[in-house]
Order: C-alpha cells, then structure tokens, then sequence
C-alpha cells in the first residue's frame, strides 16, 4: 500500500468524522464536554465487538460476556476514563483494552455488575448478531489479546467500507461501489475487469480507471479513520502496519 499524507484531513461542516476523534476526547481532559462524550461514544459503538470477542475468549459465556462489557462501558463512560493509563492513550485501541483488562481485573460481583451505571444510559449493541458472529468464527488458536487486533482489524476495515458505501451512494454511485468492491480485497491479477465492464455497460478500460480511483480513495479513508483513533498523526503508518499484521 502506498503511503499517504498523514496528517488530518480538512473537516469539511456537518462532517461527525471530523469531531469523532480521540483526539477530542482527550482534549477534554477531565473535565468533559458534550462534544468529547459524543466522540467517545461513538468510538465505543464502532469498536466494542473486540472487547466482546476478547471477553469470550478469555472462557466467558455469551451472557455473562455481555454484562461484562456492558458494565465496562457503563463505567467507561461515566468516569475517570481518563485517569491511571498514560501509557496506552496514545492509541485508542491499546486505551480501550487496558482499560477493559482493569476493569476485568477489578470485577468480582456479578450483582454490583449489574447495579452499576452511574446515571449513563447504556449503549446499544447488537448482542444476538455479535454471539452468531463469534461462534462461525474459525476455531483458532489466538490468544485474547491477537484476537482483539484481528477484531479490531475488521471492525476499522469494516467502518471504512460503510464510510466509502455511504459516499458513493450520496453521489448517485452506488451500483458502481456495489459492483466495484470486491476490487478492494483481491490481487489486481485477480481482478475480473472484463465482467464488471459487461455488468456496468463499460468499457474495461474505464472500469480500470474506476477501481484505480475507488482504491486510492479507499487508502485515504483508512489512513483517516486510523487517524481518528490515535494522537499523534505520525503514528498512522505503524499503526496500519499492525492492523495488517493482525491477519498474519
């Protein structure tokens, strides 16, 4: 993949990518802000199914896994979230689970489990879809923590493909993405360009040109959506880097 600029990207009005950042959580501080709480719930919404795959993997039940990480989110987010991992908040991702293993360490009553919440309405998650996801899962032997990556992985690559379907579809595109996808996960010498060219009623050529544009600004969008979990923007190659290791 060939590396792109970095930095930030220009915000452009009424883009909530631009304030979903951890960025703006942390730039709260302790002190928190209606905009950093709907940042970081919306960082929590797209990224909590590792949490959950970490939880299950450690040799918790599907129900007690879902208290778990229920209550995590409820005290996440209702306090001192902040406070005590310096170290990890560089990295959303490596913030979310020092904390979850915290809280994992720290949690003895399923009773208290249940109380808690502080006045933070939960999220909602998707519970019946996350367990059918995690049983048809292949069977491996990763340990928690690199199921957690790979997880992670698919939740960001995931977040991006729904990000560029959006845009497309807003732009009068969406046969063409619909179409044009499966050029984003295979080998260019694998790429059937003469069958999207018959199912688009184009020429192979412009189909070329298509997916040469769809890919590039694919790249960009993943670099801007990692960009959104770190704080320092130089650390978007290294953290790109992991994010690919995770499926080796």
């Amino acid at each position: 993949m060939t590396p792109a600029n970095a930095t930030e990207p220009t915000a452009t009005p009424g883009d909530i990518f631009a304030t979903t950042r951890w960025t703006v959580v942390l730039a709260a501080g302790r002190s928190k802000s209606p905009q950093a709480d709907v940042a970081l719930e919306e960082l929590c919404r797209s990224y909590w199914y590792p949490l959950y795959a970490y939880v299950r993997r450690q040799g918790q039940s599907k129900e007690d896994a879902e208290d778990l990480v229920q209550g995590f989110f409820s005290r996440f987010l209702a306090k001192n979230y902040l406070e005590g991992l310096s170290a990890e908040r560089g990295r959303f991702r490596a913030f979310l689970l020092a904390s979850l293993k915290h809280f994992l360490a720290n949690e003895r009553d399923r009773a208290a489990r249940q109380k808690r919440g502080g006045g933070v309405a939960p999220l909602s998650f998707d519970w019946e879809n996350a367990d059918t996801r995690y049983r048809i899962d292949p069977a491996d032997l990763l340990s928690p923590d690199k199921l957690f990556d790979r997880e992670w992985a698919l939740a960001l690559l995931g977040r991006v493909i729904t990000r560029l379907r959006d845009e497309c579809a807003a732009d009068g595109k969406a046969r063409l993405f619909e179409c044009l996808k499966p050029f984003l996960s295979v080998d260019r010498e694998a790429v059937p360009y003469a069958r999207a060219a018959a199912e688009l009623g184009l020429t192979e050529g412009a189909v070329r040109v298509a997916v040469h544009r769809l890919r590039r600004h694919y790249r960009e969008m993943l670099r801007d959506e990692i960009a959104h979990t770190l704080t320092d923007p130089a650390q978007v190659q290294e953290e790109l880097q992991a994010l690919f290791a995770a499926f080796g």
